[in-house]
């Protein structure tokens, strides 16, 4: 059962700026190419999108045990997956 999903309003507003479509959030953070942990249970997930030319989605996240809160998300033009 996938988790639900929840956005931050700074999340929100970056999704309109940027002209993020929800969709590419949700595959995102339920299957990321690669995931780069942080401070205090955040991560960053990134997947290349193919529909925006391949160019790779960061969305940075916490995850519970019942819920994945999104904080912000973002186009990661220098997102490069570590060997």
């Amino acid at each position: 059962m996938k988790k639900q999903v929840s956005l931050t309003e700074h999340a929100r507003v970056r999704l309109r700026e940027r002209r993020i479509d929800p969709k590419w959030i949700d595959e995102t953070v339920h299957h990321p190419d690669w995931v780069e942990p942080g401070d205090r249970g955040v991560e960053r997930r990134f997947r290349a999108i193919s529909e925006f030319d391949g160019r790779v989605l960061r969305v940075v996240c916490v995850e519970t045990d019942s819920s994945i809160r999104v904080i912000s998300v973002m186009f990661d033009r220098n997102a490069r997956r570590k060997p």
